[in-house]
C-alpha cells in the first residue's frame, strides 16, 4: 500500500467526516490533510500563506478533490496541478455530486485522472471510498517522484 499523504480538498464537513470514516473503516492508514477550499489547497501544495513552512518537495499521493469549492473552485485547483512542473503528474480523483456533462468533460479536458460522483446513500459512499482507495493506493504504480 501506498503509504503517503491523500490530500482531501473538500468544503462539506459532512462529507469530510464520510470520507475519513469511509477511509479507516477499510484500513486505510494514511495521513489525510483536509483543504477546505480551493486556496487551501493550493497553498498546501505549494507553500503558501495557509500551509508556509510546509516542505512542498513532498507531494501527496492521491488528490481527492471536491468541484464546487469556495475562493478558488475545483478545476482551476486541478489547471494548477496541471501547469505546474512538480504536480502535473499527480494522481487527481474528482469527488463531486455534479452529475452535469459539461462540469464531466471539463475535468477530463484539464487532466482529471478520474470522475466519480457522490453516492447520497452512506454505504455506497463508503463503498465507493473503499474502491477509491484500493485503486489508487494499492493497485496503481504512481509516476515516480522525479517526474513530478
Amino acid at each position: 500500500m501506498n503509504e503517503g499523504t491523500i490530500l482531501l480538498v473538500e468544503d462539506n464537513p459532512d462529507d469530510v467526516l464520510l470520507t475519513l470514516r469511509a477511509l479507516r473503516k477499510h484500513n486505510m492508514v494514511n495521513e489525510v490533510v483536509v483543504a477546505r477550499d480551493g486556496k487551501e489547497a493550493l497553498d498546501y501544495l505549494y507553500g503558501g500563506e495557509s500551509s508556509a513552512g510546509r516542505d512542498t518537495s513532498t507531494m501527496p499521493v492521491l488528490v481527492l478533490l471536491d468541484l464546487k469549492l469556495p475562493r478558488v473552485n475545483g478545476l482551476e485547483v486541478l489547471r494548477h496541478i496541471r501547469t505546474h512542473p512538480q504536480t502535473k503528474l499527480l494522481p487527481v480523483v474528482v469527488l463531486t455530486t455534479s452529475d452535469e456533462e459539461q462540469d464531466l468533460v471539463d475535468c477530463y479536458t484539464v487532466g482529471c485522472n478520474s470522475y466519480v460522483r457522490k453516492p447520497v446513500e452512506f454505504a455506497e459512499f463508503v463503498e465507493a471510498v473503499r474502491q477509491l482507495g484500493l485503486y489508487w493506493l494499492v493497485l496503481n504504480a504512481p509516476a515516480p517522484a522525479r517526474g513530478r
